[in-house]
């Protein structure tokens, strides 16, 4: 069975960071790309950043590069997002997903995690 746990939500301050992990378990780690979205009240989920498991490919969306920072720990199964310079409207539900492959559409993506909430507020 595939589970996506995210953890690592929470309040911060703007200009803060915050790292949230994804631990991935019930499938071949190998054949999939993980990623995360984010979805703010009222809006569409959006793509942050992806990482192919095997191998170094990664892809960002235009809004996070150079602020977040997708990395895995293979050992671990478990997929990071280092997020810093966080702004209010970064504020959401964040969520992991695996899909065979990488990409910033969300329906590629078959398997999804619970969510973790992000705050950014002073």
């Amino acid at each position: 069975q595939v589970h996506l746990v995210e953890s690592g939500g929470g309040l911060v301050q703007p200009g803060g960071s915050l790292t949230l992990s994804c631990a991935a378990s019930g499938f071949r780690m190998n054949d999939y790309s993980v990623a995360w979205f984010h979805q703010a009240p009222g809006k569409e989920r959006e793509f942050a950043a992806a990482v192919r498991w095997s191998g170094v490919n990664t892809l960002y969306a235009d809004s996070v590069k150079g602020r977040f920072t997708i990395s895995k720990d293979n050992a671990k199964n478990t997929v990071y997002l280092q997020m810093n310079s966080l702004k209010p409207e970064d504020t959401a539900v964040y969520y992991c997903a695996a899909s065979s492959r990488l990409s910033a559409i969300s329906g590629y993506y078959e398997y999804w995690g619970q969510g973790t909430q992000v705050t950014v507020s002073s």
